[in-house]
């Protein structure tokens, strides 16, 4: 067994910076504009009711920093040219430069109070970048000024900095977090170390991450990282890699003997290092390792559902989705393409389509809400009920539609109440929270709908909306809502009609595909029937192809996101009614 890596310290022992008054480090900064200006006049818009006097600060008589709501603006005065190291000199000078807030890293005037320094993420122009460099990605840039007493104060510059700092952290974002960084160097095209060295490092570096990095070695290795870790340490842990290695790390702390508060204690977190890289894409938007690190830098903390999957007598924790059928086919009998990134998926689903296999199976399910259009209404429910910063114990209208939610033996998970993480909070230090319904070797519960499947081509349950970045399968989906969204489709489907199927999950017409059976649920079981072979995907990782059952735990995990109630999805088409859906494929 390979002897365990010692941690590698990005910055040292936690300090708390003072992001006003601070020792100046100097990185190699990518942007300096010291220029001598006169103050533009004041753009439509912009006019100085709109902005308080301690909104604004004067540089010199040539340049003022004013906060406004639109973000961060620069101004100048256009009489003059611009400096060549803020504005390209092939384009027209803008007076106004504006930086959004969700960019700034951190602003502090330096110690001995001369100069006010703010560090920030700025897009690298495209053709500063070397060939077969990411097009879409941010690095440090730092803004330098002299701060001259008779103008701005010191003790007025250092105000005006804190009034930064407050809009560029919003929604109680912690600063400065404490991040456990794990390192696949396998994982996608074998490039996380490269990613994390030019994309995400400085990044964290300037925002005043406190990192501790790991490599795994092995398969697992995550896992143990996890299970081993000091939870009171961290505020993240952060994972480069793909979908697989955050799976282990939910897995590894779902082990300890206080799984409830480990899980609840630290926000696990994804840099897109793989070929999925689903969490990121819905929990960020993108699935662009840069604009991830500054999603997390600036991310709202959000409990997450995650399901306890059992086959005989395992229990796994999933985050993402199950599948069996040709899902499950596509991922896993594609693993020897993974250097194709994405395009592996696209490739073994044209294999799969022409094949026609379908998987017999014995499904039953506790359905929450089968109705499309009553799910619509209870994603737009949530939607518009809940903001940024959403109550971790889950309180709020998750559902109003009439169903049998809360009732019988599943009323301990029920949506209108508190989260499993925080309803056992007393007893935290006692492990997972127990199974509801038992496992797959337990008698069936009562209440739940059977289904038999003859010709059943994919089963297909999720947590999160995007699978890839290109593939929306399960648009209604919630953080944590406690239900997961099942998709049944017939095996029996012509290619035809399943490569058009196909398509309408890349053009957003998946979910009200008449082909697509899209319910909401709290739990289910599906028992493959004798003599059929294929694939089981849990997180995108093989399980063995026999019966397994599942059910949601609400809010037990945690994660950062970009709103904090929804996913960076667009939703079932119609959920908005403002919004024209068209028609359906």
């Amino acid at each position: 067994m390979a002897e365990q890596q010692q941690p590698e310290p990005i910055l040292a022992a936690q300090q708390q910076p003072d992001p006003i008054l601070a020792e100046q480090q100097q990185p190699d900064p990518l942007l300096r504009s010291r220029s001598r200006k006169k103050v533009a006049n004041a753009a439509p818009g912009d006019s100085p009711e709109r902005t308080s006097t301690s909104d604004a600060i004067e540089i010199e008589d040539w340049l003022h920093l004013i906060l406004s709501d639109e973000g961060f603006i620069i101004r100048n005065n256009p009489a003059e040219e611009p400096p060549s190291s803020f504005w390209r000199q092939n384009k027209p000078f803008n007076p106004n430069r504006i930086i959004p807030y969700h960019n700034i890293l951190w602003a502090f005037v330096s110690a001995d109070g001369g100069r006010l320094v703010i560090h920030f993420a700025k897009q690298v122009p495209k053709d500063r970048l070397a060939v077969g460099q990411d097009k879409d990605r941010l690095k440090v840039a730092e803004l330098n000024y002299p701060i001259l007493g008779p103008l701005s104060p010191a003790r007025f510059v250092a105000k005006w900095v804190r009034a930064l700092m407050g809009r560029a952290y919003q929604n109680n974002t912690v600063r400065a977090k404490r991040a456990y960084v794990l390192i696949n160097p396998r994982a996608g095209k074998g490039e996380a170390n490269k990613i994390w060295d030019q994309q995400v490092q400085q990044l964290f570096e300037f925002a005043r991450m406190h990192c501790t990095v790991m490599r795994t070695e092995r398969a697992g290795h995550a896992a143990e990282l996890a299970e081993q870790l000091d939870v009171d340490a961290y505020d993240v842990v952060v994972v480069c890699s793909g979908d697989g290695l955050v799976h282990e790390v939910f897995n590894g702390l779902g082990r300890r003997k206080d799984a409830r508060r480990a899980l609840s204690s630290v926000a696990v977190c994804h840099i897109p290092c793989g070929s999925g890289n689903a969490m990121s894409c819905n929990l960020y938007g993108t699935h662009k390792p840069s604009h991830a690190a500054l999603a997390i830098i600036k991310g709202v903390l959000t409990p997450l559902d995650l399901v306890s999957v059992t086959q005989g007598n395992e229990r796994k924790l999933s985050f993402l989705s199950q599948a069996l059928g040709i899902v499950a086919a596509v991922d896993l009998g594609t693993e020897m393409l993974r250097l194709m990134g994405p395009a592996r998926f696209k490739l073994g689903f044209m294999a799969q389509i022409l094949r026609q296999k379908v998987y017999p199976c014995d499904v039953a399910v506790r359905v929450e809400i089968d109705d499309k259009e009553a799910i619509k209404e209870h994603y737009r429910l949530r939607r518009r009920g809940l903001g940024p910063g959403a109550s971790l114990d889950g309180d709020g209208p998750a559902s109003v539609h009439p169903s049998k939610l809360g009732e019988g033996s599943g009323s301990g998970n029920s949506v209108g109440g508190q989260s499993e993480a925080a309803a056992s909070s007393a007893a935290e230090e006692h492990g997972l929270p127990p199974l509801r319904y038992g496992t797959v070797m337990d008698d069936l519960p009562q209440g739940w709908e059977h289904i038999a499947h003859e010709n059943l081509g994919n089963f297909y349950c999720g947590n999160m909306a995007y699978m890839t970045a290109d593939a929306n399968f399960f648009p209604a989906t919630l953080p944590h809502d406690g239900l997961m969204d099942l998709v049944m489709i017939d095996g029996k489907v012509s290619p035809i009609r399943a490569i058009k199927l196909q398509t309408s999950v890349e053009k957003g017409r998946f979910f009200e595909n008449p082909l697509v059976s899209y319910r909401k649920v709290s739990a289910y079981r599906i028992v493959p029937r004798n003599g059929v072979r294929g694939y089981v995907s849990i997180d995108g990782e093989r399980a063995p192809f026999e019966p397994f059952q599942a059910e949601v735990h609400r809010g037990l995990g945690r994660t950062l996101s970009t709103n904090g109630s929804c996913y960076e999805a667009p939703g079932p088409r119609g959920w908005d009614p403002t919004e024209d859906a068209g028609p359906a494929v």
